[in-house]
């Protein structure tokens, strides 16, 4: 099989996989709104959470895939699977000797770490909400030791061109979310506690459900103490800078925090939950064809085949341009009929949806450029280019610095998400400027007419579901039925809309995505 083939394969496989993930995590965030909507408990677990959590993305799906995948695979192709697992065993070892060092550091540290995120009046003038916050830190900080490992499992199977297990995983998590607050909400002092148990649930479940993929394939992991390693020495000089680089974008996630938490109460959430409902679309495609894309282009770098590697990349590109493009108009023209549907119930008002949409709406600007800048930053990865990365990152963090200040006062915690959507687009389009200059010209015109019709597709789409969703007053509590109906009738009639318009333009990436269909696909293996 052509990469691009692989990567198509592989994208129908996480994709589908993920999807059943995210519709898991969209009951989660139901549940969790329904349960403790916008409230100050809320408000304390989302700032608490956020430290694991942007640890999570750093070490997991940061750093370690960005500096694990390319060594691991460069060595499957010069030096065989032996010495892979080799590496796979001592990179176990240390990485669990480190995350246990920083799970303590964490729990010890979790109060003056909490004072200086939460520092705003939103928190300090609230009695207990400081303490409580300070709590769920402490009892949710090990999540990182468990979702780490997970992720080396994850990256190991990912190597090895198996996909499902990987991304299944999350299903677990979401399930063990789902399920502690559902069961445990009655029988605490503090409910909200229910929510921090859920939370190790779901990552030991995540960890667990992966073991028996890797045995499947051979793969036993075991302490492995050689920290002479030649593998482990040179995915350690990436690991620094690509930790760095990995924290852009949560940085930003930070300070948007840190600046909501000195607005009014519930903007900490408004701006949580609309994330939340981003990350749909983000994990469903973005994250999966850039999870997918990252053995591909590593495995053509480590062969040094640059002008495949460069054509790899732009097929990529386009692939989530398809999709990706409609999911922003989609969620920009529906966003108080999808917040009425799956959160507004319980302690959720409608004055919550209103901005919780505000929020969603400014995000949603940005995703076109989330996807082409995860995409886009693999390939320098897949080159052991991490100093690049960084250095674009810095300036970009500075801009989000500058940029929220600004738009906080006129936009509110709106101006917050509109200042992470601008300076997406910005890292996007200054990274894609020193691709060039590394790698040489990309293709990218060639990706332009199919742009074209895909934006084209995508507004008349976009205003089709708008015009069938303001026949009704979704902010009405209640009629959950009729309005699941409106919205289900506007995204059906909006995706038969985009997907015709793009057969009538004759769209190429449809027909890549038929192929995903078309062609008789083996079971994949866990």
């Amino acid at each position: 099989m052509s990469e691009n083939s692989h990567i198509t394969r592989a994208f129908g496989i996480v994709g589908v996989a993920t999807f059943l993930s995210r519709i898991l995590g969209l009951v989660r965030e139901m549940a969790i709104a329904g349960y403790f909507g916008a409230s100050m408990a809320a408000d304390a677990f989302f700032v608490a959470f956020q430290i694991p959590n942007i640890l999570r993305i750093l070490l997991a799906e940061g750093s370690l895939s960005i500096a694990f995948i390319p060594v691991f695979s460069e060595t499957l192709v010069k030096k065989g699977r032996e010495e892979a697992l080799k590496f796979a065993n001592v990179t176990f070892t240390v990485l669990t000797v480190i995350l246990f060092i920083i799970t303590v550091l964490g729990i010890f540290f979790a109060s003056p770490l909490i004072k200086i995120i939460a520092s705003g009046k939103g928190f300090a003038e609230i009695p207990g909400k400081t303490e409580l916050t300070i709590l769920l830190t402490q009892i949710t900080f090990p999540f990182i030791f468990l979702v780490s490992l997970a992720a080396l499992c994850m990256g190991i199977l990912n190597s090895l061109r198996k996909f499902a297990a990987p991304a299944l995983a999350p299903v677990y998590y979401n399930l063990g979310v789902i399920l502690s607050v559902v069961l445990l909400f009655p029988y605490l002092h503090f409910p909200i506690m229910a929510l921090a148990i859920g939370v190790m649930v779901g990552g030991f479940l995540q960890l667990a459900f992966q073991i028996p993929s890797l045995g499947k394939n051979g793969v036993h992991l075991t302490s492995d103490f050689d920290y002479q390693n030649p593998e482990l020495k040179k995915m350690g000089k990436m690991m620094g800078p690509s930790i760095f680089g990995s924290a852009i974008y949560q940085i930003k996630i930070l300070i948007n925090t840190m600046l909501a938490s000195s607005l009014p109460q519930g903007s900490v959430s408004f701006l949580n939950y609309a994330y939340r409902l981003l990350e749909f679309p983000l994990g469903v495609f973005v994250y999966s064809i850039s999870s997918v894309v990252l053995p591909s282009f590593s495995t053509l770098a480590a062969s040094n085949e640059i002008e495949k590697l460069k054509e790899t990349f732009v097929f990529a590109f386009r692939l989530a341009m398809f999709i990706v493009i409609p999911a922003m108009v989609g969620l920009a023209a529906l966003g108080i009929p999808i917040i009425s549907v799956l959160l507004q119930r319980g302690s959720f008002t409608p004055e919550a949806t209103v901005q919780t949409a505000h929020a969603l709406f400014y995000y949603s600007l940005g995703l076109w450029a989330i996807s082409g800048l995860r995409i886009t930053v693999q390939v320098f990865y897949s080159l052991h280019d991490i100093k690049t990365p960084v250095k674009v990152g810095v300036v970009n963090l500075i801009a989000h610095v500058f940029l929220s200040f600004v738009l906080m006062g006129p936009l509110k915690h709106g101006g917050l998400a509109l200042a992470l959507s601008l300076t997406s687009v910005l890292h996007f389009l200054l990274l894609l400027m020193y691709l060039r200059r590394k790698i040489g010209r990309l293709g990218m015109r060639a990706a332009l007419p199919s742009l074209t019709k895909i934006c084209s597709a995508s507004l008349i789409m976009g205003g089709i579901c708008y015009g069938i969703c303001s026949q009704i007053n979704w902010l009405i509590p209640g009629n959950f039925y009729e309005k699941i109906g409106w919205l289900t009738g506007a995204i059906g009639t909006g995706t038969l809309v985009f997907f015709g318009l793009c057969y009538l333009m004759r769209c190429q990436e449809l027909e890549t995505l038929k192929d995903v269909f078309k062609k008789k696909m083996m079971p994949p293996s866990a």
